[in-house]
């Protein structure tokens, strides 16, 4: 299984009396990913799944990536997405709701991604961080109950050259 971690853009900063969960995507933001998301298209990606956060920045994010890599099926809403989640709760709904996809895209926040990436891959907390519009491939050997992935790629918006 090919699981696609795509970390939402460059937000806007709260208004007073705005909550976080409100917060959209700015213009550059948005920008950097549809530029990102190109590159990323090119390299083949096609998710089977398209699973995003409901919080405003992810959903706008997992709509662009929806438009920049041809997806036909409806975006996925989940409350695991959300930024203080945990990677369990994560693997648990892919392993129960999701295992037959080759291809996965997550939508979602930090800390939550830089933490699930290590989860997936079995590398110490803090040693993988995923920047704001940063994606990553990790390959999932099977719906174990315990992961064991590998970290092929990870593209940030300063490797993309963007």
């Amino acid at each position: 299984m090919q699981i696609y971690i795509l970390r939402h853009g460059v937000a806007e900063d709260a208004s007073p009396g705005q909550s976080d969960a409100a917060r959209r995507l700015t213009e550059k933001g948005k920008a950097k990913l549809r530029a990102i998301l190109s590159r990323v298209r090119e390299a083949g990606v096609s998710p089977d799944v398209i699973l995003t956060s409901p919080l405003a920045r992810a959903r706008e994010t997992a709509a662009i990536a929806k438009e920049e890599l041809g997806f036909a099926g409806e975006l996925i809403e989940t409350e695991v997405l959300v930024p203080y989640s945990t990677s369990v709760n994560v693997w648990e709904e892919i392993r129960s709701d999701y295992s037959d996809a080759a291809q996965i895209l997550l939508v979602g926040h930090d800390p939550l991604f830089s933490d699930f990436v290590c989860f997936l891959t079995g590398a110490p907390a803090g040693r993988i961080i995923m920047k704001k519009g940063a994606i990553a491939l990790v390959e999932v050997e099977g719906p174990a109950s315990t992961p064991r992935g590998t970290l092929v790629w990870l593209l940030t918006a300063k490797t993309a050259g963007v």
